[in-house]
Parts: structure tokens; C-alpha cells; sequence
């Protein structure tokens, strides 16, 4: 038994996918010093560089969730705001998707990092059909709050990002190349941070633009502290 969240799916009304397969794909950045951007940015706060670019970690279905209000141990996790595509075995969509990482930990084990936090969804999908001829012109944006603003954090295009089909032929959980495992969900990759570094956060803001067809996703959650007892 997956996961089963329920969505709307833009222009069509809702519909309940079952999520049993987590992957978050990373360092997927198209330009090469972009990639090594955020390998420095990350070095910097102690995370080891990837064995291979990109890469393709496995996450838990269950950490997969459309909530406004997630749980983290301690207070030293952030988002970052990537493309989601999922799949139900009937259609490819693409959605907007928070890979919530442990940054203290991350240190340690970037899969081990990935895999503690959950995995904020915005809860509406677009058929991938619907904006595949303009991926490379969707934008994503993210913001943090801090001292009771909204400071933007992350900035960029989907067109920043290695092509999502290739992403989706290289995945652990692909089907014939083209399509991902029924009830997979795949984040394919972040931006990125504006300034100040990557950096933890109690809420996070996130939206993705679609100027040509006049519509966009956003999503809000908060991150509350559980908590380390030793």
C-alpha cells in the first residue's frame, strides 16, 4: 500500500494518485558551472561533492506530502523548490515540489539527509501533455521568511535544468525511457540561492509560472522543530 494524495488537476477537476516510489534526482543542472555553483555552495556549509552528475537518490513514498505544515528534527533543514513530475500509469504530470533536506546532516550523507525529511507537493498537477513544448519557459520561484518578510531565495527556469525526459531516462524507477513507474514521484533538480547561502528555514514559499498558458502553482508550508533527545 503507497502513499495516496489527492490533487487538482488543472482544468480537469481532482484526482487520487497512489505514490509508491520516491526518487529526488540531483545535480541536474544543464550548465556545468551552475552545477559546480551549487557543489561550492554546499561544500561550504560541509557536503561532500556527488559521485556522479547527476545522481538519483531513492526516497520513501510515505515522505511525499501535500500538507502546509511539515515535522524536521531540530531546526537545521531547508527547502529547495523543484520541478515534480509523477506519474500515475495513465498520465505524466508535472507539479511543484519542495526537496526539504537536513542540512546538518547532510553533511554526513546527502541520502540520509534527503531521506529524514518529508517532501512538501503543491497539491495541483498540470498535464505534462500541456506544457512539454514550453518546459525550458516555466519558472520557479522560492522564498523564506525571515524577520517577517518573505526574502526571495531561489530564482530560475526549467530550462536551467537537464532536459526532464532525459532526467526521466536515466531514473532508477524509468519505464521504456520515455515514462516513469506507475505511481513514481521524481523532483528533478533545484537553483541556486539567490545570496546568503543555503540556509535552514521555519517557512518556505514556492511558486511555478507558466506564462504561456496564464497560470501558475504556489504552495506555502511550515517547518516545525521536533525535538533531539539524547
Amino acid at each position: 500500500m503507497g502513499n495516496r494524495l489527492t490533487f487538482e488537476r488543472a482544468g480537469h477537476g481532482p484526482v487520487e494518485i497512489e505514490i509508491t516510489h520516491g526518487v529526488i534526482a540531483g545535480w541536474t543542472g544543464r550548465n556545468a558551472d551552475a552545477v559546480n555553483h551549487h557543489i561550492e555552495e554546499l561544500a561550504a556549509i560541509g557536503v561532500p561533492a556527488p559521485s556522479t552528475v547527476p545522481l538519483y537518490y531513492r526516497a520513501s513514498d510515505l515522505m511525499f506530502t501535500t500538507a502546509p505544515v511539515i515535522q524536521c528534527l531540530d531546526d537545521t533543514s531547508s527547502g529547495e523548490a523543484e520541478p515534480t513530475l509523477i506519474d500515475d500509469g495513465t498520465r505524466l504530470y508535472l507539479g511543484l515540489g519542495s526537496d526539504h533536506t537536513d542540512r546538518k546532516l547532510e553533511a554526513y550523507s546527502v541520502a540520509h539527509s534527503k531521506q529524514i525529511c518529508p517532501k512538501p507537493i503543491a497539491p495541483v498537477l498540470w498535464d505534462f501533455d500541456e506544457v512539454a513544448g514550453h518546459l525550458d519557459d516555466i519558472r520557479i520561484r522560492s522564498f523564506i521568511r525571515e524577520g517577517g518578510d518573505w526574502v526571495p531565495y531561489q530564482d530560475g527556469t526549467i530550462g536551467s535544468i537537464r532536459p526532464l525526459a532525459e532526467l526521466v531516462a536515466g531514473s532508477p524507477m524509468t519505464k521504456g525511457g520515455t515514462r516513469l513507474q506507475p505511481g513514481t514521484a521524481m523532483m528533478c533538480g533545484t537553483f541556486a540561492v539567490l545570496s546568503g547561502g543555503v540556509r535552514a528555514a521555519e517557512e518556505f514559499r514556492m511558486e511555478m509560472i507558466d506564462d504561456r498558458l496564464g497560470r501558475r502553482i504556489e504552495h506555502v508550508y511550515t517547518m516545525v522543530s521536533l525535538p533531539v533527545i539524547a
